[in-house]
């Protein structure tokens, strides 16, 4: 393509048409009409200049099309005449638009002729000026013709690479690439109808579903909502239970409070009228032995025990001072080892004598086959040991000590059985519980050193009384040394705990295992009393007894039931009738005396009330 001709030649040709040789001499009237035309000839020529200059597209032929596509992008790969197509494009001539730099140059030449001044006579530095920017304006324009060129090729070359790999695809998978192009034109049509056909229905779908629920999800939420419910019906119920208990202990409340105001009132009405506390510390100077024997014997003991302490002081100043005993006669009512008329002499012996001839009488007893009654035993003892002629005056001197010392453990249970208050069999129980006890510790005790940790104490207890609560467990180890801060491996002298004083006072272990011995014999007693139902005063046959006791004590055997009934209604055991026998129908007592008659013997739970009833 040719460059275009300056359009600025009718200004230089009309500027040597005007030029005069200097020095020559004109007229007034041809110099005024000589300026006249040129200042019209400089007004035409700006005019041109401007409209020139003023359309930039008329500095160079600059092709005005631009090709859409220099690439082809979207070419189908079913096209059998894709080189024709190609060739027939890289014949056409390419758009390609004027680069902005010439752009930038012609404006910034546009600019520099309209700020010339041309009413000089400096034509020739303008040509010399115009001829420069020309010969500038040809070198960028062939430069860029050449970056055309190349890019041209480039192109083709790209072209020619991407029909390679396209050619090597379709070689490769003819099965795919070799189809009919009308029929995957088709296929895709169909293929775009499934689509949109597919899409309405997924949109139907989100719109008519989009707030439903899966099925598992719901069935997950009911299973978790019936669980809700039915806690939540659980926790009214027992919110309804709590509220009953709550009016319930509202109401116990108000009657405790009651019940306080009423004790509070009567103990001020007895704070007024009682007697004050007695000072004990005044019976340290009247007590043998001074203050520290006293002290002794007022250890632990309540203001009633105290009272007995000091009667069995005073009572012991008496008994020393009598030399003779009037004797009782032979009534009916007397018992038969004091059955005598006449003065009895006082062997006034010492408690611990006393004492002493107590233990032998039941070592004695023990050995024997325990066929006579315990007051024929004791008066024949006596005469063994004393011989006829002084067994009476033993007998009327042993009586009145056991009787006055009562405070006495060795002499209050003598007195009790030989009065026949309580059975002997409760004392040899009681003796067979303490040396089994001593038995299994002494068999915890591996080293035969005396010692064992309150670990073995807790378990030689609890197997030895399995049906003791544990707070009764815990007594005992506290009787025997144990404190709460105290650790299982503390070590304690087993032995310590089963020996006797002087006057046969057991330690405190062993009063504890007989005070609750007799505890747990007023609750099974009382509990006996319920299940009867009946008042004191009231009869009951033997069957109820034995119904009531099964009921309570359902691990009775029949050995142990029968023994019980005999003391109950005081029957020997081999005759006590069997269930179901007409007999025992008739045997008839009152319940008081059936209650007192069991207080005497031997009773204790045999098992928890919840266990199966022995064979």
């Amino acid at each position: 393509m040719a460059s275009p001709k300056p359009r600025c030649s009718s200004f230089a040709t009309t500027s040597r048409t005007h030029m005069r040789p200097s020095g020559e001499t004109i007229d007034d009237s041809f110099v005024t009409e000589t300026k006249n035309t040129q200042n019209r000839k400089l007004s035409q020529k700006r005019k041109t200049l401007s409209c020139q200059f003023s359309i930039g597209d008329q500095l160079s032929p600059w092709p005005t099309y631009t090709s859409a596509q220099t690439i082809l992008h979207n070419r189908k790969p079913c096209s059998y005449d894709y080189r024709k197509r190609a060739g027939s494009w890289l014949k056409q001539p390419l758009g390609i638009t004027k680069p902005r730099y010439l752009e930038q140059l012609e404006n910034y030449l546009r600019k520099e002729l309209l700020l010339l001044d041309l009413s000089t006579d400096s034509t020739q530095e303008l040509r010399l000026q115009v001829s420069k920017l020309r010969k500038n304006l040809a070198e960028e324009y062939l430069r860029y013709l050449s970056e055309r060129d190349a890019r041209k090729i480039l192109i083709a070359d790209l072209n020619e690479l991407r029909y390679q790999r396209e050619d090597r695809s379709l070689a490769q998978s003819p099965g795919i690439w070799g189809e009919d192009p009308v029929k995957l034109t088709l296929a895709l049509k169909m293929a775009r109808q499934d689509l949109t056909r597919t899409q309405m229905e997924l949109n139907t779908m989100k719109a008519n579903f989009g707030d439903v629920v899966p099925r598992r999800d719901f069935e997950m939420q009911e299973k978790t909502n019936k669980e809700l419910q039915e806690q939540l019906d659980s926790l009214r119920g027992d919110y309804e239970e709590v509220c009953k208990e709550h009016e319930i202990l509202l109401q116990l409340h108000m009657t405790t409070l009651k019940e306080r105001d009423q004790f509070h009132s009567e103990l001020q009405e007895i704070q007024r009228t009682s007697t004050p506390r007695p000072d004990w510390s005044k019976c340290e100077d009247v007590v043998a032995g001074g203050p520290d024997r006293w002290q002794m014997l007022a250890e632990g003991k309540n203001s009633d025990q105290l009272v007995d302490v000091l009667l069995e002081e005073i009572g012991e100043g008496l008994l020393r001072e009598k030399d003779f005993f009037p004797g009782l006669g032979y009534g009916e009512a007397i018992p038969p080892f004091l059955r005598f008329d006449g003065l009895v002499e006082n062997k006034k012996p010492t408690k611990k004598d006393v004492i002493n001839l107590l233990k032998d009488a039941w070592k004695q007893r023990l050995v024997e086959e325990q066929k006579e009654k315990f007051p024929d035993f004791f008066f024949s003892f006596l005469e063994h040991r004393f011989g006829p002629g002084e067994a009476m005056a033993w007998a009327y001197t042993i009586f009145e000590n056991i009787k006055l010392f009562r405070s006495n453990e060795v002499m209050s249970q003598f007195y009790a059985v030989l009065m026949g208050k309580r059975s002997e069999s409760v004392y040899i129980k009681q003796k067979e519980t303490v040396a089994q006890l001593l038995k299994e510790m002494t068999n915890a005790d591996s080293q035969n050193e005396g010692l064992i940790t309150m670990e073995n104490l807790s378990t030689v207890l609890k197997s030895t009384f399995p049906f003791k609560k544990e707070e009764k467990i815990l007594e005992l180890m506290e009787a025997g040394g144990w404190h709460p801060n105290s650790s299982n491996a503390d070590l304690i002298n087993y032995r310590l705990l089963f020996i006797e004083d002087e006057e046969g006072q057991s330690m405190p272990f062993v009063q504890k295992l007989w005070e609750q011995y007799v505890d747990e014999k007023d609750e099974y007693l009382q509990e006996l009393k319920q299940e009867l139902g009946l008042e004191l005063h009231d009869e009951v046959t033997l069957p109820k007894v034995r119904e009531a006791l099964m009921n309570i004590d359902p691990s009775l055997d029949k050995q142990t039931l029968n023994g019980y009934l005999s003391g109950a209604f005081q029957v020997p055991r081999t005759e006590v009738p069997e269930k179901g026998e007409e007999k025992e129908d008739g045997i008839v007592v009152q319940v008081k005396i059936a209650l007192e008659r069991l207080q005497m013997t031997d009773i204790r739970r045999m098992g928890s009330r919840e266990q199966e009833p022995a064979s």
